[in-house]
C-alpha cells in the first residue's frame, strides 16, 4: 500500500514531489511551484532535482499566451474560455506572469480572485507567478511552472500577462500560440498599440463585442485584418486573423479554440510546432547562461566594490566605458 501523502508536512523528499504532482495533488502542485520560484539556493537545488525527474513527462500541452490592453476584458474572458475547455474535459492552468510592484514589492494582479469560477473548478489550476520585478525571473520561474503545470497533467497552459511591453516578448518565447485581446474602437486602439505586440500575435479577438458595441467590434476586425495583411507574420505558414468574441454572451468564445486547433494542425503539418518548442528550450538554455554569468559577475563581493571605483572614474572623467569594463573583467578573472 503507498504511503499517503501529507501536503502539510514541512519538508518533502524529491521522490515525493515528483509522486504528488503526477498524481495531480494540488496542495504538492502548490508547494512544488513554490519550491521553483525561491531564490534560496538549497531550494533552487531541490526544485532541479524535482523537474529533471518530471521533464520526461513535459511537453504534451497547448502553451497559449494571452495579452491585452488595460480594460479589455482579459481575466472575463480567459475564466469563460477556461471553463468551456473545463466542460470538454480539458484540464486547464492558467499562470499569470505577474510583475511584481517596485514599491511595495507585492503582486499587482489578483488573478484568483479575478478568476473566481475558474479557480474552484476541479480541472483547473490558477495560479499568479511573482517575477520579483525581472524578466529573468519571469522566464524561469514561469517556465519552470509550466513544466509542473504540464506534468501534472494539465493538457492546456494559459500563460497570461498585463500589456507592458518587454513582458509579452517574454511571454511569446515561451508559449506555442500568441493571441492578443483588444477592444473596439479600432482608430483609437491601433494608434494606442504598438505594432511589435501586433506582429508577436497568431490571432487578434476583439471583445466585448455585444450589444450596442457589436457593429464598432465588426468595424475594429475589418480595419485590424487590413493592418495584419502588411505585416509579416510570427508564425511561418499561419495566416495572423482578427476575430470578435463576447466574454459577457460567450459568442465567439469556442471559436478562440478553433482557432487555436487549427493553428496546431497546420504548424505540426508543416514541421513548425515542434522547430519552435527546439528553438524555444535552445533560448531559454542561452538566456539562463546569461542570467548566471550576470549574477556570478554581479554577485562577487570583489567586483561589488570595483564597479564602484569605476563608476567613479567614469564621473570624473578619468577613463573610458569601454577601458573600464575592460578593467572589470581582468579583475573579474584574477579573482575567480
Amino acid at each position: 500500500m503507498t504511503e499517503k501523502i501529507s501536503p502539510r508536512r514541512r519538508h518533502l523528499t524529491v521522490d515525493e514531489y515528483v509522486q504528488g504532482v503526477m498524481n495531480g495533488n494540488r496542495a504538492i502542485i502548490a508547494q512544488a511551484i513554490t519550491l521553483v520560484e525561491s531564490n534560496l539556493p538549497k531550494h533552487m537545488e531541490m526544485a532541479q532535482k524535482v523537474l529533471k525527474e518530471l521533464i520526461p513527462y513535459t511537453g504534451k500541452s497547448i502553451r497559449i499566451g494571452i495579452t491585452g490592453v488595460p480594460g479589455a476584458g482579459k481575466s472575463t474572458l480567459i475564466e469563460s474560455f477556461g471553463m468551456m475547455l473545463c466542460e470538454q474535459n480539458h484540464r486547464v492552468a492558467v499562470l499569470a506572469v505577474d510583475p511584481t510592484s517596485s514599491v511595495s514589492r507585492g503582486s499587482i494582479l489578483g488573478d484568483k480572485t479575478r478568476m473566481e469560477h475558474l479557480s474552484r473548478h476541479p480541472h483547473a489550476y490558477v495560479r499568479p507567478s511573482p517575477s520579483s520585478g525581472t524578466l529573468g525571473g519571469v522566464t524561469r520561474k514561469s517556465r519552470e511552472t509550466l513544466l509542473i503545470c504540464e506534468a501534472a497533467g494539465y493538457d492546456v497552459i494559459i500563460v497570461e500577462t498585463v500589456g507592458v511591453g518587454q513582458n509579452e516578448i517574454t511571454v511569446r518565447s515561451m508559449v506555442d500560440f500568441f493571441l492578443v485581446i483588444m477592444l473596439t474602437g479600432a482608430g483609437g486602439e491601433l494608434q494606442g498599440m504598438k505594432k511589435g505586440v501586433m506582429e508577436l500575435a497568431d490571432a487578434i479577438f476583439i471583445n466585448k463585442a455585444d450589444g450596442e458595441n457589436k457593429q464598432a467590434a465588426l468595424n475594429a476586425k475589418m480595419e485590424y485584418n487590413r493592418l495584419l495583411h502588411f505585416l509579416q507574420p510570427i508564425t511561418e505558414g499561419w495566416e495572423t486573423k482578427a476575430f470578435t468574441v463576447s466574454a459577457l454572451t460567450d459568442e465567439g468564445v469556442s471559436h478562440i479554440w478553433k482557432v487555436i486547433q487549427e493553428y496546431k494542425q497546420v504548424t505540426s503539418r508543416t514541421g513548425f510546432f515542434g522547430k519552435r518548442r527546439k528553438e524555444q528550450m535552445i533560448d531559454w538554455f542561452h538566456s539562463m547562461i546569461e542570467a548566471q554569468l550576470k549574477a556570478r559577475f554581479y554577485g562577487n563581493p570583489s567586483m561589488k566594490k570595483n564597479i564602484s571605483k569605476m563608476e567613479g572614474l567614469l564621473l570624473n572623467g578619468h577613463t573610458s566605458p569601454t577601458l573600464a569594463i575592460q578593467q572589470l573583467f581582468n579583475i573579474y578573472d584574477e579573482n575567480r
